[in-house]
């Protein structure tokens, strides 16, 4: 597996307890996101290092920079239509082009001067962003945010074919973990390795909502 894991109880002391913060695995080139689905779809994009076959273009599909809202969302890898989980590596300077694309699916007073602008600005973005609460491995709500964005129209074809640099099959692993969590054992849990992902410029930051660490 090309991810790199760490023990869980090793790496979530480290991470913020609350706030809104993108968790993710990344290096200067590349950044990890997370998506799920049935097998025709997931072994295609496996086999062939990106999408096609039965994947629509003409849907939005969410990423998730996070694990653990990943398996919380696929029920570690088993809930029915999304039983093959994706760790697809992406360019660092595509998932910063997307970042600075994101309006966020509920209009957000002091982010946007009016409802009628944030309509206005989420009809015409292609990429829509969510805040929903992180979770911990048994599925239970953090206080902490967690993000996942939906993308459309030209950047979901750029996702699809262009961006990507590797796409890896991590559904036995996610099997294995989960394991650990039914078990309680979280001293045996792995999971990637995430930090917290740095937005270096301010405006995209703010109108995000980033929380400072």
């Amino acid at each position: 597996m090309r991810l790199l894991v760490e023990p869980y109880l090793r790496q979530s002391t480290q991470w913020p307890a609350s706030g809104r913060h993108i968790l993710a695995q990344y290096d200067e080139e590349s950044v990890v996101v997370y998506q799920a689905y049935r097998p025709g779809i997931g072994y295609f994009a496996a086999r062939n290092g990106y999408f096609g076959g039965d994947f629509s273009l003409s849907r939005m599909s969410w990423i998730k920079p996070g694990f653990l809202w990943m398996m919380y969302r696929s029920q570690w890898s088993n809930s029915p239509g999304q039983e093959v989980v994706l760790a697809i590596h992406i360019r660092r300077s595509a998932f910063d082009e997307v970042l600075s694309q994101a309006v966020h699916s509920s209009y957000i007073e002091e982010i946007y001067k009016s409802s009628a602008a944030w309509k206005q600005a989420l009809k015409a973005s292609a990429v829509r962003l969510q805040w929903d609460p992180d979770h911990d491995p048994k599925g239970n709500k953090l206080e902490r945010r967690a993000l996942q964005l939906g993308l459309r129209g030209d950047v979901l074809v750029k996702y699809s074919r262009e961006w990507i640099i590797d796409i890896e099959d991590i559904s036995e692993f996610a099997h294995q973990q989960y394991l650990h969590v039914r078990a309680n054992d979280y001293s045996s849990l792995i999971t990637p390795l995430e930090k917290v992902y740095p937005v270096y410029d301010s405006q995209v930051a703010a109108h995000l909502g980033i929380s400072t660490v």
